[in-house]
């Protein structure tokens, strides 16, 4: 049976507090407004518009099944339409966020994802659900396994590389501080591999970033990032300046994860001391925080932003 819809109402403290992982993608936030109230035919005309832009349809399956509700509705409409591809994605990757909220046994979700993938031979998003599922409690064999999946169907693949980034950070967790270790040159190898304009130029500073996480949890480096050195070696950098300049010269104002990328880029230079550069960014940013990278090692995200972006625009 379907569940009965959400009250419309939230309050007003919880609201101004969310981080929406729709970002500024408006067609996306409608259309979860109404799978929400089980109106799957909105979530069914996005992703038919989406096609194959595999960053987009990712991003946009990956928020709609993160809808608390999005399991039991998209089973709807599997029953008004069985055949169809997109809604056995969608509920792939809504089991999987239900495994990864202990909701769920993780092998029905493995299960569904592969029988999305069986449907969708040359789509790497039902990949992309078992890799969020496996990162988070796979063995390493596997989640590079099903990393290499995801790029046989699009090596570029934003979120998957994102995802992998953060799995290899936490390798040697309790070596300390190592400025060879593996994820730094696997993401910069990344980023010299993909295309000139693609927003893989980021993710050293991504890879950076989640090295940092492990390390301050581990006690190797200070809970307080920009109090870190971390920061300020001259690799760090030079990685911080070189992607920088890349987004100063690309910008990449239509992909559909960007902001994540902004986000990292402007927590990178708020620990870095580039103050000016910081601001740009966050001005580019606007209200469109993320969780990551600023909640760490253990912080309060929505407080960390306001203040980091408050110092930097001069405002407070």
């Amino acid at each position: 049976m379907s569940p009965p819809p959400p009250p419309l109402g939230r309050g007003r403290k919880r609201a101004a507090h969310a981080f929406d992982a729709a970002l500024d993608d408006a067609e996306l936030a409608a259309a979860r407004a109404a799978l929400a109230q089980g109106r799957w035919q909105t979530a069914r005309s996005l992703l038919a518009r989406t096609g194959d832009d595999w960053d987009r349809r990712g991003h946009r399956v990956t928020v709609l099944a993160q809808e608390p509700h999005s399991a039991p509705w998209t089973r709807d409409w599997l029953l008004a339409e069985p055949d169809s591809v997109d809604a056995a994605v969608l509920l792939a990757l809504a089991q999987v966020q239900r495994a990864l909220r202990g909701k769920e046994k993780p092998v029905r979700a493995r299960e569904a994802c592969h029988a999305a993938a069986a449907l969708a031979p040359g789509d790497p998003t039902p990949w992309l659900g078992l890799l969020m599922l496996e990162s988070a409690v796979g063995a390493e064999a596997e989640v590079r396994r099903l990393f290499a999946e995801v790029r046989a169907r699009y090596a570029d693949h934003h979120h998957a590389h994102h995802l992998i980034v953060a799995r290899l950070a936490e390798h040697r967790s309790g070596g300390g501080v190592d400025p060879l270790h593996e994820v730094y040159d696997f993401a910069i190898e990344a980023a010299d591999r993909a295309p000139a304009d693609s927003p893989l130029a980021i993710l050293p500073v991504v890879a950076h970033a989640e090295r940092y996480r492990v390390l301050a949890a581990a006690g190797h480096e200070p809970p307080d990032a920009a109090a870190s050195g971390h920061w300020t070696g001259r690799r760090a950098r030079q990685v911080m300046r070189a992607a920088f300049d890349w987004w100063l010269e690309w910008e990449q104002e239509g992909h559909p994860r960007r902001l994540i990328d902004l986000n990292f880029l402007a927590h990178a230079k708020v620990c870095e001391g580039r103050g000016a550069e910081a601001a740009a960014l966050f001005h580019r940013i606007g209200e469109h925080a993320t969780p990551s990278p600023w909640s760490y090692p253990d912080r309060d995200p929505y407080a960390a932003f306001r203040t980091a972006r408050a110092t930097a625009l001069g405002t407070t």
